[in-house]
């Protein structure tokens, strides 16, 4: 399997992202190659150790980056050489079997859209994202590539996100929910209430109805469906959430007594370990025609690490033939995509 690599993508690039992929390579097999898109002057001086496995990491030249606070649309026009319309360019042509970048999410999201398209049957992709709680994992999808949903939209995130489930988390028949205002069928906006109503009528799926914010860690069901600008608070929102918390704690501890504290430091870590974001990698852009993950901007090596590792599984699992399969045998239809 080729898997190709925004080395310029993130907050902490190149270092980050190269060391990630380095640390991925004792994962891989034989036949598996990563392929590094960036500037090949700054990539290869960080790549000494390549020499004793040649072959498995490539450098694709890609001169220009696209920065996290550029505009999406306008700047891939102006960069084409940039290392995320590189990226996606190689799958286009299929010189690669998976694409992972920590960089511009809007831009990650229009390149690999427009160049990669969309699965038969898909109207938009979504960024479906894993949640860990107490319950196991949850799985929210959109979380940012779509802030203008329709009905069949929503959906299709609660088809796709479900499959995601399924056959990469484990989850024999996992509970899709709709993220509103109220658990009832009343509450909602227009969209939110026509897409409750494809989803009831999908026999297929596992629809439990309404949810809301705080179902998501009460083991009420085990994918949310909602629109992308939703889901992007959502995420954000939970992170500065679980941040805060950690260092509350740990100063009221410090406060206690310094010897209570340490006492308490491995716990603390522990949950903190099974909590953290960067086990899962990348979050999946679900409906597009490839394996496309996109990473969290403050991706560690870890992070890149396990991304490259979850595109495997996500390619070898076949989620895409998956999706299609379910879509074209699905007896929803709509007219408003």
């Amino acid at each position: 399997m080729r898997i190709a690599i925004d080395a310029m993508g993130g907050d902490n690039a190149p270092d980050e992202i190269i060391a990630g992929v380095l640390q991925s390579i004792e994962s891989l097999s034989e036949d598996d190659e990563l392929i590094l898109v960036g500037p090949e002057e700054i990539i290869e001086a960080q790549l000494p150790s390549l020499k004793s496995r040649k072959g498995a990491v490539s450098v694709v030249h890609a001169p220009d980056i696209i920065a996290m606070d550029e505009v999406p649309i306008g700047t891939l026009r102006k960069k084409p050489k940039s290392s995320i319309a590189v990226l996606a360019k190689l799958a286009k042509r299929g010189q690669t079997d998976a694409v992972i970048s920590a960089g511009n999410t809007g831009a990650c999201v229009a390149a690999f859209q427009m160049r990669m398209r969309n699965l038969s049957g898909v109207n938009r992709p979504g960024i479906a994202v894993v949640f860990p709680t107490p319950g196991g994992p949850v799985v929210i999808c959109d979380v940012g590539a779509n802030i203008a949903c329709k009905p069949i939209h929503l959906y299709q995130y609660g088809v796709m996100a479900g499959v995601y489930s399924k056959h990469l988390l484990g989850i024999e028949n996992p509970r899709v929910g709709l993220m509103s205002i109220g658990a009832e069928d009343a509450k909602g906006n227009e969209v939110v209430k026509k897409a409750r109503e494809l989803m009831k009528s999908d026999s297929n799926m596992n629809f439990v109805g309404n949810i809301e914010g705080r179902d998501i860690f009460d083991g009420t069901c085990d994918v949310v469906t909602c629109e992308g600008f939703v889901g992007n608070v959502i995420l954000k929102l939970t992170e500065g959430l679980v941040d805060g918390l950690f260092k509350a704690i740990k100063y009221e501890l410090m406060e206690e007594k310094l010897r209570l504290a340490m006492k308490f430091k491995h716990i603390m870590k522990r949950i903190y370990t099974k909590y953290d974001y960067n086990t899962y990698g990348g979050a999946p852009l679900l409906g597009v025609n490839g394996t496309a993950l996109i990473c969290h901007g403050a991706s560690e090596s870890r992070t890149i690490r396990n991304a490259i590792c979850a595109s495997k599984r996500f390619y070898t699992e076949k989620i895409n033939n998956k999706i299609v399969e379910y879509l074209s045998d699905t007896c929803v239809r709509t007219t408003d995509g």
